[in-house]
């Protein structure tokens, strides 16, 4: 069955293990994933972040741009935390109250719809083209350590807000289910570094819609 149908074990403390392990097993498995999902088009954003350094004279634009990497995923590190501190509450409420447990499926599928259509709005679009175009070609910026590190904050949150809809279809429908990784991974580069991205991003949220409408057709015994 697809993740979205069961409760995670993610989100879940096995017998043995303290919370605080469970968290740090949980970020280290999500930080893993982002790597692996944002490096292909966060890498020609960095590229051109370390071309403005360096025409500004600077005199160690691979550290610099090393730096913003990592205010970069410091930003994905504590989406992260956020995730997992609702994903073990709804978890725990879930697992106490049967009732509640049972409308997983149809709450999966509200989320993958909701996801979906928030890929079409102007807020996406908005984010998306922070995204793809900072910074701008020519740019020239300040070569210094707290540049760099506010640049790395502001795209990693540009970033974030941008994927919202696809994290919140990726942790509902399986966070550590490969399949599901890949299809993120590959809709997130196809926005990011396709031709026409904001086009692309609203297919890929038509497509997250007509999947959300199927998995609560299937909940409701409909499918």
């Amino acid at each position: 069955m697809p993740g979205g149908w069961t409760i995670s074990t993610a989100w879940m403390r096995m017998p043995g293990q303290t919370w605080p392990r469970v968290a740090a097993s949980f970020l280290g498995a999500w930080l893993v994933m982002m790597l692996a999902m944002m490096l292909p088009p966060l890498v020609p954003v960095l590229w051109r972040y370390r071309q403005a350094v360096r025409s500004s004279g600077a005199m160690r634009p691979g550290w610099l741009t090393a730096l913003a990497g990592a205010a970069y995923f410091l930003v994905w590190a504590l989406f992260g935390m956020a995730a997992f501190l609702v994903g073990t509450g709804l978890v725990a409420v879930a697992m106490q109250q049967a009732a509640l447990a049972r409308t997983v499926p149809m709450a999966a599928g509200v989320v993958v719809l909701i996801g979906g259509a928030l890929q079409c709005t102007s807020w996406k679009a908005h984010h998306l083209a922070c995204c793809r175009d900072a910074p701008g070609r020519g740019c020239i910026l300040p070569a210094d350590t707290g540049t760099a590190w506010r640049h790395g904050l502001r795209l990693g949150v540009h970033c974030g807000f941008c994927c919202a809809g696809l994290m919140a279809i990726l942790l509902v429908i399986g966070v550590m289910d490969l399949r599901v990784m890949a299809a993120v991974t590959v809709a997130v580069a196809a926005e990011r570094l396709a031709p026409a991205g904001a086009r692309m991003a609203r297919a890929i949220g038509v497509v997250a819609v007509g999947t959300g409408v199927l998995l609560i057709a299937r909940a409701a015994g409909l499918g």
